[in-house]
């Protein structure tokens, strides 16, 4: 892909309110754990500076900015507007949400899995850090089913799991939400086990 062919991707994606990446090198950008907790924090409203962005990722501004320029690359952050002081350009996510789809290619399958495993080590670190006083840990849960569907209830089950994240997500973001609301990570997975059913 050129350097126009990136923009004009950039350009596209940014009047979205998905993301959907498909490139497995793009996917590969997405990697890295530095890289993602960035792409949280962006993706959840927040506009940072690439200072900002280097604190939470415990790296230096210099190596972030090397993240940031990776990542904008493929049009999954992009700069925002000038900031106040006009001192340091931030970054802002060109979409509501980011949506990971690439299992046609070995490459993609790679670049997934990767993506996949430091998702779910992060997610296993919130669980671990929670505080055992923690007022709201009664919320807190993780559960595991084994399901017997056809490929057509799958669909369906798969369907109405991300509709019922997307009905409570409401536009929320870190900036924008009432009084008294938390932020809460949810992970949703579905995955076929087994040799697939014969004639499928």
């Amino acid at each position: 892909m050129s350097r126009r062919q990136e923009v004009r991707y950039a350009d596209l994606v940014a009047k979205k309110k998905q993301l959907v990446i498909t490139d497995p090198r793009a996917i590969r950008a997405l990697a890295h754990p530095a890289r993602q907790v960035v792409i949280d924090e962006l993706f959840s409203g927040k506009v940072l500076t690439a200072t900002e962005c280097a604190e939470l990722a415990g790296l230096t501004p210099s190596a972030m900015s090397y993240h940031l320029r990776a990542l904008e690359k493929w049009g999954i952050i992009e700069r925002a507007d000038e900031s106040a002081d006009g001192r340091e350009r931030p970054w802002k996510a060109p979409a509501a949400s980011l949506v990971i789809s690439s299992q046609s290619s070995s490459a993609g399958r790679l670049a997934s899995q990767a993506m996949l495993r430091t998702t779910m080590e992060a997610v296993a670190d919130q669980f671990v850090e929670m505080d055992a006083d923690d007022p709201w840990d009664d919320v807190s849960s993780m559960s595991r089913s084994r399901l017997w569907l056809t490929h057509a209830e799958a669909e369906q089950f798969n369907q109405e799991l991300v509709g019922l994240v997307d009905r409570f997500k409401k536009n929320r973001t870190v900036s924008s939400h009432p009084a008294g609301a938390r932020e809460i990570t949810s992970l949703v997975a579905v995955v076929p086990t087994g040799d697939p059913p014969e004639g499928s």
